[in-house]
């Protein structure tokens, strides 16, 4: 049977009719699972606890950056020898090549779908693809949200040190190097960073793409507290996704669902979510979050990932009416369509027709304010650990960097505090132009142009 035989085969049954081009890229996915399943469940199970280490491809052990240099100018222990600096750029490049490959791969899966799976030749879908392909703007923010994404999922392996070395427990971890009297010694991780600390002054800085008096690469420089900061902000890049997509998740499924009960019902349904929705937008959020924050700290939830998951929860909770306001309008559209008139009228059971007939013209929409949020979201919370109220120290956050930096802005430390700050606005920017990539894509008549649920969803991400 073939997929023009049976248009309404489901895509289990297309596939079992013809496995042989969905086995062929299954395989190739599994071969790059395996390269780093390692990295994949360190960070799965580093969510929850003390991360799970499991054999890996690009890890430090491979391409090690941590050597010593000896009175004649070599370096010992680093991978091939090479300097530090060049160990640590051979294995970042890599890192972002198998991230490279992969995206490859996933957009081989859908044109392998399109061709063999796919009973249709053409859809709206592929038109959009083809507009967000020439959205310049979009693209860019592609990249700087996929560079973002690499570095938080495979923060362990990018950075020059590890955070249980460098921040978590130095004193556990030791180092070698040439004394000036030619001899070789150990000393503590911790010891070295008192020896490393930027506090402002010449004689007192490790600037980025900077070597310390131990033969330590710092690309980022360091930290009052002498810790490398590139180590601090990868692994802050991490915590800032986590709550970031798990609050527009969450936030995302509460915002579709009661825009669907209430485009669909109507009447007292839409009339109850309207007035909880207007209490909670009505509230200062910033204000309510850090009131939550402070309220909920001593509860065992506010353990879970130093404080992350609580954050995520709260931004959830304080956020689903931005993005319930921004797709009411398209599911009440969606909703006095004729064919979801004829649906009601052969008895089709609500939950099938908002499934099927009204879900798939709203999640769009959804897409476009969540990728908005999502940057404000990260704002939030690097504000929330620049006041000290957000993720729970000594776990790194962009915004705890902005915070020990702010009072060596103008001295020769100004990296402290520069280097997040570029980070966020860069980061925050991205979102925003894959957002509006999305958007014009979706709705080529929008493009340029700022709705009014654009403006609803920017405001529930940026509001905190």
């Amino acid at each position: 049977m073939s997929v023009d035989e049976d248009r309404d085969a489901s895509i289990t049954q297309r596939i079992k009719d013809n496995p042989g081009p969905a086995m062929g890229w299954l395989a190739g996915a599994l071969l790059l699972f395996v390269l780093e399943a390692g990295a994949v469940v360190h960070f799965l199970t580093g969510l929850f606890g003390t991360p799970v280490e499991l054999p890996t491809l690009l890890t430090r052990e491979l391409i090690p950056n941590n050597g010593y240099q000896t009175p004649a100018g070599a370096w010992k222990e680093t991978f091939l020898n090479l300097a530090p600096a060049y160990a640590w750029a051979i294995r970042v490049v890599l890192i972002y090549a198998y991230a490279f490959v992969w995206m490859l791969w996933l957009w081989r899966g859908y044109l392998v779908f399109r061709e063999h799976y796919r009973y249709a030749d053409w859809t709206p879908r592929d038109d959009m693809v083809d507009r967000l392909r020439g959205h310049r703007w979009g693209q860019f923010g592609a990249v700087i949200v996929f560079a973002f994404v690499v570095m938080a999922m495979f923060a362990p392996a990018l950075g020059p040190t590890t955070v249980e070395r460098t921040i978590s427990n130095p004193y556990s971890h030791y180092i070698e190097y040439y004394n000036d009297d030619g001899q070789l010694e150990n000393v503590t991780v911790g010891s070295a960073n008192l020896e490393s600390r930027s506090q402002g002054t010449p004689e007192r800085n490790v600037g980025p793409m900077q070597y310390d008096d131990y033969g330590r690469w710092h690309p980022f420089g360091t930290l009052p507290t002498g810790k490398d900061m590139f180590t601090f902000m990868a692994a802050g890049a991490r915590i800032s996704l986590f709550i970031g997509l798990v609050s527009i998740g969450v936030s995302g499924f509460i915002a579709a669902a009661f825009a669907l009960l209430t485009a669909y019902y109507k009447g007292l349904v839409d009339l109850a979510v309207v007035i909880v929705g207007d209490s909670i937008m009505s509230l200062p959020r910033l204000l309510f979050v850090m009131l939550l924050s402070v309220v909920l700290s001593g509860t065992w939830i506010a353990d879970i990932y130093s404080g992350g998951f609580l954050l995520a929860l709260i931004f959830a909770g304080t956020g689903w009416p931005f993005l319930w306001r921004s797709v009411r309008g398209p599911a009440m559209q969606v909703a006095e369509q004729e064919w979801i008139d004829a649906a009601k009228s052969f008895g089709q059971r609500p939950r099938i027709t908002m499934q099927k007939h009204m879900a798939p013209y709203i999640l769009g929409y959804l897409l476009v304010y969540a990728s908005m949020s999502l940057g404000g979201i990260i704002i939030a919370v690097a504000g929330l650990s620049f006041l000290g109220l957000g993720i729970n120290p000594p776990t790194p956050e962009w915004g705890r960097a902005v915070n020990i930096g702010q009072s060596y802005v103008t001295t020769s430390s100004w990296h402290i505090s520069f280097i997040p700050g570029v980070l966020i606005v860069l980061v925050v920017t991205a979102f925003n132009a894959l957002g509006d990539g999305i958007r014009d894509a979706i709705d080529p008549q929008s493009e340029g142009g700022e709705g009014d649920g654009a403006e609803v969803a920017a405001a529930g991400g940026g509001g905190a």
